[in-house]
């Protein structure tokens, strides 16, 4: 029994190194951290239900699978084709696109959720 905790400890471990590595590396997922901290707090100050709230961990969490996997995959590829190789090229592209479209959709997410609160808010504020 000691031994499964132990392997799950050192699994945990490795998740979290590759999860630093990705904040130490790559910019963008600064913009994430931020982005995620404003959504949760804006949805927390507007006092969302849970189910919307929900919907927007979900949300969060795609981006930040999508950002971790691009990171996953840039590594990989430049370990592979150190030299510029267009079909490591079309891999990294396709990658990062993976990113953005998980961005785009978080964002329409966001806006359909967050929008109504925030516009009753603001009309609120302006009477």
């Amino acid at each position: 029994m000691v031994k499964f905790f132990l392997k799950r400890a050192i699994s945990f471990r490795h998740a979290f190194a590759g999860f630093s590595y990705a904040l130490r590396t790559q910019p963008n997922t600064w913009i994430h951290v931020s982005a995620t901290a404003a959504v949760l707090l804006l949805g927390v100050l507007l006092r969302l239900p849970a189910l919307h709230l929900a919907v927007l961990i979900l949300t969060i969490g795609a981006v930040w699978t999508a950002e971790l996997v691009n990171t996953a995959v840039e590594t990989l590829v430049d370990l592979a084709s150190p030299d510029h190789h267009p079909l490591a090229k079309i891999s990294k592209d396709t990658a990062a696109a993976a990113v953005l479209a998980s961005a785009i959709v978080s964002v329409l997410v966001g806006l359909l959720i967050l929008g109504p609160p925030l516009l009753k808010l603001l009309e609120n504020i302006i009477r």
